[in-house]
Protein backbone atom coordinates (compact mmCIF):
# COMPACT_ATOMS: atom_id res chain seq x y z
CA UNK A 1 0.00 0.00 0.00
CA UNK A 2 1.46 3.06 -0.62
CA UNK A 3 1.85 5.98 1.92
CA UNK A 4 0.72 8.91 -0.18
CA UNK A 5 -2.91 9.76 -0.02
CA UNK A 6 -4.62 11.96 -2.14
CA UNK A 7 -5.03 15.87 -0.82
CA UNK A 8 -8.61 17.76 -0.51
CA UNK A 9 -7.71 19.54 -3.80
CA UNK A 10 -6.72 15.80 -5.42
CA UNK A 11 -10.17 14.63 -4.28
CA UNK A 12 -11.68 17.22 -5.74
CA UNK A 13 -10.04 17.30 -8.86
CA UNK A 14 -10.93 13.48 -8.85
CA UNK A 15 -14.51 13.98 -8.31
CA UNK A 16 -14.93 16.51 -10.76
CA UNK A 17 -12.98 15.42 -13.49
CA UNK A 18 -10.54 12.46 -13.43
CA UNK A 19 -11.67 9.48 -11.80
CA UNK A 20 -14.73 8.69 -13.82
CA UNK A 21 -11.80 7.85 -16.46
CA UNK A 22 -10.07 6.21 -14.23
CA UNK A 23 -10.87 2.80 -15.46
CA UNK A 24 -7.56 0.57 -14.77
CA UNK A 25 -9.24 -2.72 -14.64
CA UNK A 26 -10.00 -2.13 -17.92
CA UNK A 27 -6.73 -0.46 -19.12
CA UNK A 28 -4.65 -3.07 -17.74
CA UNK A 29 -6.59 -6.02 -17.33
CA UNK A 30 -3.98 -8.84 -17.07
CA UNK A 31 -2.18 -7.04 -14.16
CA UNK A 32 -2.40 -9.06 -11.12
CA UNK A 33 -4.12 -7.98 -8.68
CA UNK A 34 -6.15 -5.61 -11.05
CA UNK A 35 -9.47 -6.69 -9.58
CA UNK A 36 -8.66 -5.71 -6.06
CA UNK A 37 -10.28 -2.81 -5.45
CA UNK A 38 -8.28 -1.74 -2.41
CA UNK A 39 -5.52 -2.12 -4.57
CA UNK A 40 -6.75 0.37 -6.97
CA UNK A 41 -8.05 2.66 -4.35
CA UNK A 42 -4.50 3.26 -2.88
CA UNK A 43 -3.22 3.84 -6.54
CA UNK A 44 -5.51 6.66 -7.06
CA UNK A 45 -4.53 7.67 -3.48
CA UNK A 46 -7.72 7.38 -1.79
CA UNK A 47 -9.73 5.11 0.66
CA UNK A 48 -11.22 2.12 -1.17
CA UNK A 49 -14.83 3.82 0.68
CA UNK A 50 -14.13 6.80 -0.92
CA UNK A 51 -13.70 4.92 -4.50
CA UNK A 52 -16.61 2.78 -4.04
CA UNK A 53 -18.74 6.35 -3.15
CA UNK A 54 -17.69 8.03 -6.09
CA UNK A 55 -17.86 5.41 -8.50
CA UNK A 56 -21.77 4.29 -6.82
CA UNK A 57 -22.29 8.11 -7.50
CA UNK A 58 -21.28 8.36 -11.22
CA UNK A 59 -23.80 5.00 -11.65
CA UNK A 60 -26.50 6.69 -9.72
CA UNK A 61 -25.90 9.96 -12.07
CA UNK A 62 -26.41 7.69 -14.87
CA UNK A 63 -29.53 6.13 -13.80
CA UNK A 64 -31.18 9.56 -12.85
CA UNK A 65 -30.10 10.77 -16.53
CA UNK A 66 -32.01 7.18 -18.11
CA UNK A 67 -35.23 7.93 -15.88
CA UNK A 68 -35.47 11.70 -17.43
CA UNK A 69 -35.36 9.95 -20.66
CA UNK A 70 -37.63 7.83 -19.54
CA UNK A 71 -40.24 10.42 -19.00
CA UNK A 72 -39.51 12.19 -22.10
CA UNK A 73 -42.69 11.09 -24.50
CA UNK A 74 -40.59 10.49 -27.46
CA UNK A 75 -37.80 9.25 -26.46
CA UNK A 76 -40.49 6.36 -24.92
CA UNK A 77 -42.09 6.45 -28.11
CA UNK A 78 -39.40 5.19 -29.80
CA UNK A 79 -38.17 2.12 -27.48
CA UNK A 80 -40.59 -0.35 -29.23
CA UNK A 81 -38.66 0.11 -32.53
CA UNK A 82 -35.54 -0.38 -31.30
CA UNK A 83 -33.50 -3.25 -33.47
CA UNK A 84 -32.18 -4.56 -30.46
CA UNK A 85 -33.69 -8.16 -29.71
CA UNK A 86 -34.18 -10.61 -26.59
CA UNK A 87 -30.69 -11.50 -25.07
CA UNK A 88 -28.76 -9.67 -27.64
CA UNK A 89 -24.76 -8.26 -26.48
CA UNK A 90 -24.53 -4.82 -27.11
CA UNK A 91 -20.97 -3.60 -27.15
CA UNK A 92 -19.40 0.03 -27.49
CA UNK A 93 -16.38 0.35 -28.73
CA UNK A 94 -14.72 3.70 -28.10
CA UNK A 95 -12.50 6.54 -26.76
CA UNK A 96 -12.87 8.65 -22.93
CA UNK A 97 -16.34 9.44 -24.02
CA UNK A 98 -17.52 5.77 -23.86
CA UNK A 99 -15.26 4.74 -20.99
CA UNK A 100 -16.78 7.50 -19.07
CA UNK A 101 -18.18 6.30 -15.63
CA UNK A 102 -21.29 8.57 -16.41
CA UNK A 103 -21.27 8.48 -19.92
CA UNK A 104 -23.79 7.55 -22.55
CA UNK A 105 -22.86 4.03 -22.51
CA UNK A 106 -24.40 3.79 -18.63
CA UNK A 107 -27.03 6.08 -19.71
CA UNK A 108 -28.28 3.59 -22.41
CA UNK A 109 -27.85 0.15 -20.78
CA UNK A 110 -29.58 1.70 -17.46
CA UNK A 111 -32.52 2.82 -19.52
CA UNK A 112 -32.61 -0.70 -21.30
CA UNK A 113 -32.69 -2.65 -18.12
CA UNK A 114 -35.55 -0.08 -16.81
CA UNK A 115 -37.38 -0.17 -19.41
CA UNK A 116 -37.25 -3.59 -20.86
CA UNK A 117 -36.23 -5.92 -18.31
CA UNK A 118 -37.60 -8.97 -20.33
CA UNK A 119 -35.27 -9.06 -23.41
CA UNK A 120 -32.23 -9.69 -21.35
CA UNK A 121 -29.89 -7.51 -22.93
CA UNK A 122 -26.02 -7.83 -22.06
CA UNK A 123 -24.16 -4.47 -22.41
CA UNK A 124 -20.09 -4.58 -22.52
CA UNK A 125 -18.73 -1.21 -22.20
CA UNK A 126 -15.31 -1.43 -24.09
CA UNK A 127 -14.15 2.32 -24.08
CA UNK A 128 -10.90 3.28 -23.19
CA UNK A 129 -10.08 6.54 -22.18
CA UNK A 130 -7.94 8.50 -24.91
CA UNK A 131 -8.01 5.43 -27.65
CA UNK A 132 -7.29 6.30 -31.14
CA UNK A 133 -8.83 3.90 -33.84
CA UNK A 134 -5.18 2.58 -33.65
CA UNK A 135 -5.19 1.52 -30.34
CA UNK A 136 -8.78 0.44 -30.14
CA UNK A 137 -8.32 -1.68 -33.20
CA UNK A 138 -5.37 -3.24 -31.37
CA UNK A 139 -7.53 -4.34 -28.90
CA UNK A 140 -10.49 -5.24 -31.05
CA UNK A 141 -10.43 -9.29 -30.90
CA UNK A 142 -9.73 -9.11 -27.34
CA UNK A 143 -12.51 -6.74 -26.19
CA UNK A 144 -14.94 -6.58 -28.44
CA UNK A 145 -15.12 -9.46 -30.91
CA UNK A 146 -14.13 -12.52 -28.10
CA UNK A 147 -17.52 -11.52 -26.62
CA UNK A 148 -19.31 -12.74 -29.91
CA UNK A 149 -21.44 -9.73 -30.31
CA UNK A 150 -24.79 -9.27 -31.75
CA UNK A 151 -24.43 -5.04 -32.31
CA UNK A 152 -21.07 -2.97 -32.13
CA UNK A 153 -21.04 0.74 -31.53
CA UNK A 154 -18.12 2.32 -32.34
CA UNK A 155 -17.42 5.99 -31.11
CA UNK A 156 -14.06 6.59 -31.94
CA UNK A 157 -11.90 9.42 -33.84
CA UNK A 158 -11.69 12.49 -31.26
CA UNK A 159 -8.28 11.20 -30.54
CA UNK A 160 -7.25 10.92 -33.95
CA UNK A 161 -7.62 14.50 -34.47
CA UNK A 162 -5.47 16.05 -31.48
CA UNK A 163 -2.15 18.16 -32.61
CA UNK A 164 0.34 18.37 -30.27
CA UNK A 165 1.95 20.99 -28.59
CA UNK A 166 5.48 19.81 -29.83
CA UNK A 167 3.98 19.00 -33.55
CA UNK A 168 1.25 21.52 -33.96
CA UNK A 169 1.40 20.69 -37.97
CA UNK A 170 -0.13 17.64 -38.28
CA UNK A 171 -2.88 15.46 -36.71
CA UNK A 172 -1.54 12.64 -34.45
CA UNK A 173 -3.06 10.64 -36.89
CA UNK A 174 -3.10 10.99 -40.56
CA UNK A 175 -6.98 11.22 -42.01
CA UNK A 176 -6.01 8.24 -44.45
CA UNK A 177 -4.92 5.86 -41.84
CA UNK A 178 -8.16 6.56 -39.30
CA UNK A 179 -10.15 5.57 -42.72
CA UNK A 180 -8.25 2.13 -42.94
CA UNK A 181 -8.82 1.73 -39.30
CA UNK A 182 -12.26 1.82 -39.21
CA UNK A 183 -12.54 0.15 -42.23
CA UNK A 184 -10.57 -2.75 -40.54
CA UNK A 185 -13.00 -2.65 -37.66
CA UNK A 186 -15.71 -2.45 -39.60
CA UNK A 187 -14.76 -5.45 -41.92
CA UNK A 188 -13.98 -7.41 -38.77
CA UNK A 189 -16.68 -6.57 -36.45
CA UNK A 190 -19.16 -8.16 -39.79
CA UNK A 191 -16.94 -11.48 -39.64
CA UNK A 192 -19.35 -12.01 -35.69
CA UNK A 193 -22.67 -10.49 -36.39
CA UNK A 194 -24.76 -9.31 -39.59
CA UNK A 195 -26.25 -6.90 -37.95
CA UNK A 196 -24.63 -3.05 -38.87
CA UNK A 197 -22.41 -0.95 -37.12
CA UNK A 198 -23.70 1.53 -35.32
CA UNK A 199 -21.20 4.53 -35.59
CA UNK A 200 -21.77 7.71 -33.48
CA UNK A 201 -19.28 10.67 -34.63
CA UNK A 202 -16.99 12.98 -32.10
CA UNK A 203 -19.08 16.08 -31.42
CA UNK A 204 -17.02 19.23 -31.98
CA UNK A 205 -14.93 20.86 -28.65
CA UNK A 206 -15.21 24.10 -27.30
CA UNK A 207 -12.00 26.41 -28.39
CA UNK A 208 -10.35 27.94 -25.26
CA UNK A 209 -11.24 25.59 -22.62
CA UNK A 210 -8.83 23.20 -23.60
CA UNK A 211 -6.36 25.64 -23.19
CA UNK A 212 -6.82 25.84 -19.81
CA UNK A 213 -6.50 22.10 -18.83
CA UNK A 214 -2.63 21.44 -17.50
CA UNK A 215 -3.15 17.91 -18.33
CA UNK A 216 -3.37 17.94 -21.70
CA UNK A 217 -0.56 18.96 -24.40
CA UNK A 218 -2.59 19.11 -27.11
CA UNK A 219 -5.05 21.20 -29.16
CA UNK A 220 -8.04 19.73 -31.03
CA UNK A 221 -9.57 21.70 -34.25
CA UNK A 222 -13.10 21.53 -35.87
CA UNK A 223 -12.19 21.13 -39.43
CA UNK A 224 -10.05 17.96 -38.21
CA UNK A 225 -13.33 16.91 -36.35
CA UNK A 226 -15.05 17.46 -40.12
CA UNK A 227 -13.06 15.44 -42.13
CA UNK A 228 -13.40 12.50 -39.46
CA UNK A 229 -17.46 12.85 -39.40
CA UNK A 230 -17.26 12.72 -43.34
CA UNK A 231 -15.84 9.44 -43.50
CA UNK A 232 -17.86 8.15 -40.85
CA UNK A 233 -21.01 9.62 -42.69
CA UNK A 234 -19.71 7.64 -45.75
CA UNK A 235 -20.02 3.98 -43.73
CA UNK A 236 -22.48 1.03 -44.74
CA UNK A 237 -24.47 1.42 -40.87
CA UNK A 238 -26.33 3.00 -38.66
CA UNK A 239 -24.91 6.64 -38.56
CA UNK A 240 -25.08 9.06 -34.81
CA UNK A 241 -25.48 12.67 -35.45
CA UNK A 242 -22.96 12.64 -38.77
CA UNK A 243 -22.79 16.52 -38.48
CA UNK A 244 -21.62 16.67 -34.95
CA UNK A 245 -24.44 18.83 -33.61
CA UNK A 246 -25.91 16.61 -30.92
CA UNK A 247 -24.54 19.48 -28.31
CA UNK A 248 -25.70 22.10 -30.10
CA UNK A 249 -24.45 24.31 -32.84
CA UNK A 250 -22.47 26.44 -32.16
CA UNK A 251 -21.30 23.79 -29.61
CA UNK A 252 -22.43 24.89 -25.66
CA UNK A 253 -20.45 24.49 -22.93
CA UNK A 254 -23.11 23.65 -20.85
CA UNK A 255 -22.88 19.91 -22.80
CA UNK A 256 -18.99 19.59 -21.66
CA UNK A 257 -16.97 19.45 -18.43
CA UNK A 258 -14.35 21.61 -18.50
CA UNK A 259 -11.97 20.53 -20.79
CA UNK A 260 -14.49 21.41 -23.21
CA UNK A 261 -13.62 17.96 -24.98
CA UNK A 262 -15.56 15.46 -23.11
CA UNK A 263 -19.20 15.65 -22.28
CA UNK A 264 -21.01 16.17 -19.31
CA UNK A 265 -24.10 14.12 -18.09
CA UNK A 266 -26.32 16.43 -19.93
CA UNK A 267 -23.97 16.19 -23.55
CA UNK A 268 -24.07 12.24 -22.54
CA UNK A 269 -27.75 12.56 -22.45
CA UNK A 270 -28.46 14.49 -25.94
CA UNK A 271 -26.02 11.68 -27.31
CA UNK A 272 -28.53 8.79 -25.63
CA UNK A 273 -31.47 10.86 -27.15
CA UNK A 274 -30.03 11.03 -30.76
CA UNK A 275 -29.15 7.05 -31.07
CA UNK A 276 -32.58 6.17 -29.67
CA UNK A 277 -34.20 8.36 -32.51
CA UNK A 278 -31.76 7.43 -35.31
CA UNK A 279 -31.90 3.66 -34.11
CA UNK A 280 -35.79 3.51 -33.91
CA UNK A 281 -36.28 5.78 -36.89
CA UNK A 282 -33.92 4.50 -39.84
CA UNK A 283 -34.88 1.34 -42.09
CA UNK A 284 -32.80 -1.54 -42.79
Amino acid sequence: MTDHKASENEKEALEKYLLQFLNLEKQFPLLPGIKNQEAIASVIGIEKKELDKLRNLFNQNTKQASLELLNDDEISGFLDDLPFRENDTIIALGDSMTDDLQGWFGILANLMEIAKPEANLTFINSGISYNTSSEALRRLHRDVLSHDPDWVIVALGTYDAIRLDIAPERTLLPLSETWENLNTISSAIQQVTQNPVIWISPPPVIPGLLDEMELFDFDINEKDLFSIREVIAGKEGYIIDPAGRRMGNPPEAWYYLSDGINPSLSGHTNTVRELLKSLAKKEN
